[in-house]
């Protein structure tokens, strides 16, 4: 087994002489310097898996010396001793990201501990969350047995999502493959769920219905607009619940949470279809007809599909008789959430701001499309880092900041997900045929009906259609659908990427969230 090698850095090293010989004793390996510039070159040149760092030292502080360590080793614990507990100072090492820290004098005893605690940690979570694992995974296979309503596969979905940033922090395959397995299974079963209640929730008399998409604005938005504060609502384009569960935690000192739940995205699962509906307030049927100037067909070209979102929420307010001032800003670059952020002290006159943010969606289309970042998102846990990644570092977080120094509501929600595909589905359509790996409309298909959920009659799903005999088929949990023609090369291809538009609860299971400054 490889021994624990530890770089002890203290002005006075001589006299740690005894926590030397005694951690030496205990099977790790001591190297040990004086001040800053000695630790950095120690650095560079050896693998340490701990470094010890005096807070008080002549030449380079520790604090200057640690911020050198995080650009040298960003991974690497540091423990920050100093001889006194000095506000400033441990905000400053806290900041850095210390592992830990210990005052002067230092016991042999306590460096152990502190040892102990960095390298058993991962242990330690690894078999609490086997423990807390296995014990709930008989109650998450009964729950996904017995689901019958949306609530239920609600509190699936949350547990799975749960689970699944869980395991992230164990080292346990086995644990993150069952899970895998419960995923696939619940998500069957959610599309069987799905399929069977769909066109029924459609239905206007049809009061057990979950909340859908063109429903969102009048039940998450705005009734906030009646308590006298700016409205900020932050639509984030492709967010999946484990996304907005990986970038809420970075806003747990900024905002309290007043309400998060999940509402059910419409089919399909696309831009261009759930956004529109959102900020139109009806479904996409009712678009086409009553506003056909802002609709774009599937026939026509892939880009420009969601245009016309600030005209239809003017007039979905105009409907509801909202005499407010408001805005709306699609952000779609750093050099836009700039120039929103510029005027932020304008915003806040305003009843209701509706920001738009097309990263996530971008991340996902680059991914298919761009080796790179499918080599840096090869799964859902790197999929979530990397969001988490544009998050800390973009206009959004910073609007964010901002904000929680203000007086006012802030409700985050997405439009649709995706999922990551993995079994391809063969079927035949025409050159009209929609270009959606995940959906298909047109009047030309040819499929197993076995393999999708098929809708014959457009209307009954509030969906437009290009002509009389057009139809809409989904693909269910990982599949995608791919054209006879080069089938091979084109399921290759599409394999494991991110794609939206059919049924799974990745794409239809939407975060909603409520938060106001702490």
């Amino acid at each position: 087994m490889k021994k624990i090698k530890i770089l002890w850095t203290d002005d006075e090293v001589e006299a740690l002489k005894s926590h030397i010989i005694f951690l030496t004793e205990k099977g790790y390996e001591i190297d040990t310097c004086s001040n800053g510039n000695d630790a950095l070159y120690l650095i560079k040149q050896n693998p340490y898996d701990i470094i010890f760092l005096d807070e008080h030292m002549p030449g380079l502080s520790g604090i200057e010396t640690l911020r050198r360590i995080k650009e040298i080793r960003t991974d690497i614990p540091v423990v920050m001793i100093t001889k006194s507990e000095e506000e400033e100072i441990m905000e400053a090492a806290i900041g850095l990201e210390i592992a830990d820290y210990l005052i002067k004098p230092v016991k042999p005893n306590q460096a152990l501990l502190a040892i102990k605690k960095i390298t058993d940690q991962k242990r330690l979570i690894t078999e609490k969350n086997t423990i807390d694992y296995r014990q709930d995974f008989n109650k998450i296979s009964s729950m996904i047995s017995a689901a019958s309503t949306f609530t239920d596969w609600t509190e699936i979905y949350k547990k799975i999502v749960f689970w699944e940033l869980e395991l992230e922090k164990s080292a346990d395959p086995v644990l993150t493959e069952a899970l895998k397995l419960q995923e696939n299974d619940a998500n069957n079963l959610f599309s069987k769920f799905i399929a069977k209640n769909y066109l029924e929730w459609l239905k206007p008399e049809n009061v057990t219905k979950p909340l859908l998409s063109h429903n969102f604005l009048s039940a998450k938005v705005l009734p906030h607009l009646k308590q006298g504060v700016p409205v900020f609502f932050f639509l984030i384009d492709n967010l999946r619940f484990d996304q907005w569960k990986t970038i809420s935690a970075e806003l747990a000192g900024l905002y309290r949470m007043i309400e998060e739940d999940i509402y059910l995205s419409i089919l399909p699962t696309a831009t261009q279809f759930c956004r529109n509906s959102i900020f139109a307030g009806v479904m996409p049927s009712t678009i086409a007809e009553t506003m056909p100037q802002y609709w774009v067909s599937e026939e026509e070209e892939e880009h420009g599909k969601n245009n016309f979102e600030e005209e239809m929420l003017k007039l979905h307010l105009l409907r509801k008789r909202l005499n407010i001032n408001w805005s709306y800003h699609k952000i779609q670059n750093s050099q836009e959430g700039k120039k929103v952020n510029e005027k932020l002290k304008t915003l806040l006159n305003n009843d209701l701001n509706v920001m738009v943010f097309n990263f996530v969606d971008m991340l996902s289309h680059a991914r298919t499309e761009s080796g790179i970042i499918r080599d840096l998102a090869t799964e859902e846990p790197a999929y979530r880092s990397l969001t988490r990644s544009w998050f800390l570092h973009s206009s959004l977080f910073e609007t964010l900041k901002i904000l929680a120094g203000k007086q006012v509501k802030v409700i985050f929600s997405s439009d649709h997900g995706t999922i990551r595909v993995q079994n391809p589905v063969k079927i035949v359509g025409d050159k009209k045929t929609s270009s959606n790996l995940r959906y298909k409309m047109g009047k030309n298909l040819d499929y197993d009906s076995k393999k999708v959920f098929e809708i014959k009659e457009p209307q009954k799903a509030m969906l437009p259609k290009s002509n009389l005999s057009s139809r809409y088929i989904f693909a269910t949990n990982k599949d995608y659908l791919v054209y006879q023609n080069n089938f091979h090369y084109y399921a290759a291809y599409y394999k494991d990427t991110f794609q939206h538009g059919g049924i799974s609860m990745q794409e239809m299971m939407m975060p909603v969230a409520c938060m106001e400054p702490i």
